[in-house]
């Protein structure tokens, strides 16, 4: 029974899309880590809690497949705000989270950063 657990696991994870915006952040690959962690061993790994297993699985699929999504459709695909999925897709994106960061920084520590970092040449002596 592990084997097919492990496979539908695989399956899942294939299935699951990558988002290159959100890196180090991303569902997708956490996901994928979390299944090699738990199946060190591949169709071989013992499973001590079966039927937690399978929850979680069934849990995850029905993410994937936007199940309560589907289930309790909304009027409008903007929040109270009036900011739509893809608005939120950018601001969340790790180019812009960085940006945004950097921006919150004060002068001083800016030019106290850039001044005291190392300079490539000097690696090179």
């Amino acid at each position: 029974m592990a084997a097919s657990r492990y496979r539908r696991f695989l399956r899942l994870c294939e299935e699951w899309p990558m988002e290159d915006t959100k890196r180090q952040r991303d569902l997708g690959g956490f996901l994928r880590q979390r299944v090699a962690q738990a199946f060190r061993e591949g169709e071989n790994t013992p499973i001590s809690d079966p039927e937690a297993c399978d929850q979680m699985y069934e849990s995850l699929v029905r993410i994937h497949t936007n199940f309560y999504k589907n289930k309790y459709p909304r009027l409008k695909d903007t929040t109270f705000t009036g900011v739509t999925v893809e608005d939120c897709r950018t601001i969340l994106a790790t180019d812009i989270l960085k940006q945004m960061e950097d921006m919150k920084k004060g002068t001083w520590k800016r030019l106290r950063e850039k001044f005291s970092a190392k300079k490539p040449e000097e690696d090179l002596k």
